[in-house]
């Protein structure tokens, strides 16, 4: 299942890396009302840590820059989500040590924190770093698959790594077949999956090539449960929205680089969610950047 970090107010992180961490469920609910903003969930993805990395470089300078701002918050958001493409480049063991640290004030704080996979990742130096975070009993074999629950809306976190240093990502048979019991248990409740890549649908065909392989597939399910609105994802260092059969696909700017600065830029998004739908901030690096406090609304469907 994913990395998921509660609130230190719940559970302890240990600090020294590799070290481990606290043993978990693989479901997790928000904090208490009153102790965090409940209908705010901070969405990242693509922060590419490496070992070698200056202090002062601007890849990890961006991630500690919404670390700060996180800690600082006076009412923590319900829930922190970094979607995948941990590491800088094939998962070294430094570059999640290395991650590990710049994370390190955010379980301080109590911010309760959720890490996926992407193909930029290995899953075995991965746990050998986080020793703790192999499962046990995993509901699927080597797969990263768990449910964060909020108060607006309940979020899938789905493993879409196929192989590291592989550019298509993967869902499977069984990771669908665990994503149907889980999303009929809970019908009720606005319901977002989250995975690194995209999917082969909706949005610009320049990047379906590198997208999800099992698309179609995936999407028929989603679509067949009408408590399902959108599908967050990175893998793309840009931003968008678009739509298929009635489902928000949601593309968030990367944490750490983009190819082009002059078509996009660095960032992070904040979801303020609601019974009906959800409003998408655009935060960047560059306070000064056009987009920054960008704001979109988007409008759940009904069926």
């Amino acid at each position: 299942m994913p990395v998921h970090l509660p609130g230190c107010n719940r559970r302890q992180f240990l600090v020294t890396v590799g070290a481990g961490l606290a043993a978990r469920s693989s479901i997790f609910a928000a904090e208490p009302a009153g102790e965090t903003e409940d209908d705010l969930v901070y969405l990242l993805n693509d922060t590419h840590i490496g070992e070698k990395h200056p202090p002062n470089s601007p890849v990890p300078s961006h991630l500690r820059q919404i670390v700060t701002e996180l800690v600082n918050r006076e009412r923590k958001p319900a829930s922190v989500i970094i979607n995948g493409d941990l590491a800088l480049y094939d998962g070294q063991p430094g570059d999640y040590a290395h991650l590990g640290r710049l994370l390190n004030p955010l379980y301080e704080a109590g911010v309760s924190t959720h890490l996926t996979l992407g193909n930029h990742d290995n899953r075995e130096v991965f746990y050998e770093v986080l020793k703790n975070e192999r499962p046990d009993d995993p509901p699927v074999a080597a797969k990263h698959l768990a449910v964060v629950e909020t108060r607006f809306a309940n979020f899938f976190l789905l493993d879409s790594l196929k192989e590291t240093m592989v550019t298509q990502g993967l869902i499977d048979v069984e990771q669908r077949d665990w994503l149907k019991k889980e999303l009929d248990a809970r019908p009720d409740k606005p319901a977002i999956i989250v995975a690194h890549h995209n999917p082969r649908l909706g949005g610009d065909p320049l990047h379906f090539p590198g997208g999800l392989i099992d698309s179609p597939e995936l999407w028929d399910l989603l679509v067949s449960r009408t408590q399902v609105k959108a599908y967050v994802h990175g893998h793309i260092h840009d931003r968008s929205i678009a739509e298929e059969r009635g489902i928000h696909i949601i593309n968030t700017p990367a944490t750490s680089y983009v190819a082009d600065p002059t078509k996009s830029t660095t960032g992070w998004t904040t979801a303020r969610l609601s019974a009906t739908g959800v409003q998408l901030t655009t935060h960047t690096t560059d306070a000064q950047h056009a987009w920054n406090g960008e704001v979109q609304e988007l409008t759940w469907r009904t069926r």
